[in-house]
């Protein structure tokens, strides 16, 4: 096992701790956390085929320490690979100075710019996230723990002490409807999955385009909801993961924590809400987030 660490520099307005727990990506496979040593550790599967096991901390306020583990001597190319794929899933290149000024002209909203949060923890894929986000539609936490547990353990590549790999489009592709229904627990979901696998392996659809698109925000989400078992919660959330913050994504979770916090716990309709944050634009649905989740930066570990 070849071992070595490297540095990658971090934007000023950049909070690695609070980017981990920006939602519960962290928690899911192949993501852990070491909680302890306030450590991000993810297996990432390089383009010539080699798997790095790398441990992610923060070393000061200007960098990151990445110790990496391979079986293959980590070469240089392979070092730029791994940055890359750390600056994706920590959204280290976008630029959040527009939305913090935003945040700082409302009392209500310092506290993001003062936390330096906003960034959202996302897959090294377009195809990992989507694929989570549909195990994430209507059922409970706990059973989207266990079909990407159960997909990452029949389909992904395996590495030391029983470490795995997200499984890639050509590996779900070649599986049925009813393995991922009678083995993955997928449901209803199954056919979709194996839908959009086999569309993504053959090239019919180009999803990793996405994170650097021209189109507008509004083509992209029809571009989504095209995707079957992809609906408007789906969508909206993908969207915030390629950077786009348009729409608020709601689901059940996120309108409770809406009623309790602004009506009582009463109801009220998903207009109300999307009213309130209409007037900030294409920040709207970031705002929205970073509100219904404020609690979780009272706690140094939230969940």
């Amino acid at each position: 096992m070849k071992a070595i660490h490297i540095f990658i520099d971090v934007p000023i307005d950049f909070n690695f701790w609070r980017t981990v727990y920006s939602h519960g990506w962290c928690s899911l496979r192949p993501f852990s956390v070491d909680k302890e040593n306030r450590m991000l550790n993810r297996l990432l599967h390089l383009e010539n085929d080699s798997l790095a096991f790398c441990q992610i901390t923060a070393h000061n306020n200007s960098q990151l320490k990445i110790n990496i583990q391979s079986k293959f001597p980590v070469n240089g190319t392979m070092q730029k690979q791994i940055r890359a794929k750390i600056s994706t899933m920590l959204r280290l290149d976008e630029d959040f100075a527009e939305f913090h000024r935003e945040s700082r002209r409302y009392p209500r909203y310092r506290w993001i710019s003062s936390m330096k949060v906003g960034r959202m923890l996302r897959a090294p894929s377009v195809f990992e996230d989507i694929i989570k986000m549909i195990c994430t539609t209507n059922c409970s936490w706990s059973l989207t723990e266990i079909m990407t547990n159960n997909l990452i353990d029949e389909f992904g590549k395996s590495f030391e002490n029983s470490k795995q790999t997200f499984p890639s489009a050509e590996a779900l592709a070649g599986t049925t409807e009813q393995f991922l229904r009678k083995s993955i627990k997928t449901g209803y979901r199954s056919p979709f999955i194996l839908e959009f696998a086999t569309n993504v392996a053959n090239g019919k659809l180009n999803i990793e385009q996405w994170r650097n698109s021209p189109l507008a925000t509004e083509v992209l989400y029809k571009e989504l909801l095209n995707i079957k078992g992809v609906g408007m919660y789906a969508a909206g959330n993908i969207l915030k993961l390629l950077g786009r913050y348009d729409f608020l994504g709601l689901d059940s979770w996120v309108r409770g924590q809406y009623y309790n916090l602004y009506h009582n716990g009463r109801v009220v309709s998903d207009k109300t809400i999307e009213r309130l944050y209409k007037p900030f634009g294409r920040w709207r649905g970031l705002f929205f987030w970073l509100e219904m989740t404020k609690h979780w930066f009272k706690k140094e570990i939230p969940f």
